[in-house]
């Protein structure tokens, strides 16, 4: 413990000395910008405009397929559409397409709503939706199940898809609405058909904007301009559902690493919204009333560590579970969050306040970690002192701070440890290496999950235990396979609810992952933005800028 509040005091001074005259004269700038105490009593809201943003990561890889990537799925959702999607309520709703289910369930029939058109002026047809269904079905985690049971899957006509199903699987539309790392975006056929490990070529949709490949900078800027042949459906928007009206002409995503920096652009006007502001500088945003941060999605995130099944010494499962029980999880939130506000610890690997919830074998890491009861576990296991190579975010904030926290913590404990700092896109595809440590690879990340993509074992990448076949990591565990198709086939929400316990218990014995607490994330914007839908997804459509 002495460890960890020294660490904890060490990374408070650190952040205090570096920022406290940068945030004084910030708040000196906020507090006397002209006229913002007059901010939209006097300016006219009216389509058109450019709404300039920043992210949480710069944006490099396009495919929002062949990467798992937050980043690259809220690129995707501006510029592509998809069948179905969830409500705030997380029930299904039509999107491109309305559906029909036959009486003994392995039948499902949906049709293209009318004025459909990709961004190349193309109208979307049912061959479309199909290869771009089967290229998502051979990546994502739910959707390889789903394609598991399918008979066949064909376009009847050019507005009918018909889904034909081995056998009743009722998951079926949640799993191709869910809006997780990768939904299942339409895009059209000539592009679906590249393999899923090969990016494809050019990024045409038929959502309400269209990518501006001739001012895309990778990592620096990328553009999205209205597309004006959009039809939007009627409903009131909600979540990733109903009406996507795009009111403002363009928005621009210009990347800057420095959080004071984006801050200060906010103030001054430059830009018009910060995703994810850390949680220490919110006070620098405090006294200016041109400004409102915001806590728009209530999900939230998970913090996890995944090791790497393939490499030694975490194929052994003892040093995985000393591994385990090096962490703790409030000490990791305080350094990484710091507001407890924004954080909370959990032990569940599908969430908690989540209807599969459970904390079974999370016992030492929600309770300060067990460094003792890690170095025993090292010892039996006869670890050999060799050094484990970490991938470190070194560009991403929220990602590097647990990262730091959880390598001293691995370290407290006995273990030895290398960490390489990467920009995050470039560890995202290093991380799809399976080679030896000794070749580039690697042991061990931190990162971070939207409570969504994990709370349930349909598809949660991170419960994906296909060996080579499955996700980072690779573990190879039938067991864990089988108990995902058992929640899949049970026909009540109390036998789901059974085999999600069982999944805890497995996940923690075997040490799948750590789960390692949840933590909410502000956002700051300008006043001048107004009827961003709330909800885990940031989106465009719907906001209007004041002129």
């Amino acid at each position: 413990m002495r460890f960890i509040e020294d660490l904890t005091r060490t990374w408070t001074t650190l952040r205090t000395d570096m920022r406290s005259v940068a945030i004084g004269a910030a708040l000196a700038t906020t507090a006397v910008l002209p006229g913002s105490a007059l901010v939209g009593l006097s300016e006219v809201r009216a389509e058109g405009g450019t709404v300039k943003v920043v992210m949480h990561s710069a944006l490099r890889n396009l495919d929002p397929i062949l990467v798992n990537s937050h980043i690259t799925r809220n690129h995707a959702y501006l510029i592509y559409d998809v069948l179905i999607a969830q409500d705030d309520q997380f029930r299904p709703q039509p999107q491109m397409a309305s559906w029909t289910i036959s009486p003994d369930g392995k039948v499902y029939t949906f049709t293209l709503r009318d004025g459909l058109k990709f961004h190349d002026g193309a109208a979307v047809t049912a061959a479309d939706a199909v290869a771009s269904l089967q290229r998502w079905g051979s990546k994502d985690t739910g959707g390889r199940m789903l394609f598991s049971e399918t008979a066949s899957l064909e376009a009847k006509d050019d507005k009918t898809i018909v889904w034909t199903l081995k056998k009743p699987f009722p998951a079926l539309l949640g799993v191709l609405s869910k809006m997780s790392t990768v939904p299942a975006f339409i895009m059209p056929a000539r592009l679906a058909k590249t393999p899923a490990s090969e990016a494809i070529p050019q990024h045409i949709g038929s959502g309400p904007f269209r990518f501006v490949d001739a001012e895309f900078q990778p990592g620096v800027k990328s553009v999205y301009q209205k597309f004006k042949d959009y039809v939007p459906r009627s409903e009131a928007p909600s979540w990733l559902a109903g009406g996507k009206v795009a009111k403002v002409d363009r928005v621009e995503w210009i990347t800057m690493p420095d959080s004071l920096t984006a801050i200060n652009a906010l103030s001054a006007g430059e830009i018009d919204y910060i995703e994810m502001p850390p949680a220490d500088l919110l006070p620098v945003m405090a006294n200016n009333p041109d400004i409102v941060v915001e806590k728009r999605d209530t999900i939230g995130y998970q913090f996890i560590a995944r090791m790497n099944f393939k490499n030694p010494p975490f194929d052994n499962v003892k040093i995985r579970q000393a591994a385990l029980r090096a962490l703790g999880q409030e000490e990791l939130l305080k350094i990484a969050i710091g507001d407890p506000e924004y954080y909370k610890p959990c032990g569940a690997i599908f969430g908690c306040n989540a209807p599969y919830a459970s904390s079974v074998g999370a016992e030492t890491l929600t309770s300060g970690g067990d460094p003792k009861g890690a170095k025993k576990l090292l010892d039996e296991a006869g670890y050999d002192g060799k050094p484990i190579v970490v991938f470190k975010a070194s560009d991403l904030p929220v990602l590097a701070a647990p990262n730091d926290a959880g390598v001293q913590a691995l370290r407290r404990a006995g273990f030895k440890v290398d960490v390489k700092e990467l920009d995050f896109q470039t560890r995202t595809i290093r991380l799809t290496s399976m080679k030896p440590v000794s070749e580039g690879g690697w042991n061990m990340f931190f990162s971070s999950f939207h409570v969504l993509d994990i709370n349930s074992p349909l598809y949660s990448n991170l419960l994906d235990a296909r060996g080579d076949q499955g996700y980072l990591g690779w573990p190879n565990d039938p067991e864990l396979e089988a108990m995902r198709r058992a929640f899949a086939e049970a026909s009540t929400a109390e036998a789901q609810k059974d085999v999600a316990a069982r999944i805890q218990k497995h996940v923690m014995e075997n040490v799948t992952y750590v789960p390692l607490g949840n933590w909410f994330n502000p956002q700051a914007r300008s006043r001048k933005l107004t009827g961003m839908i709330p909800g885990p997804v940031t989106v465009f459509w719907n906001l209007e800028k004041a002129r």
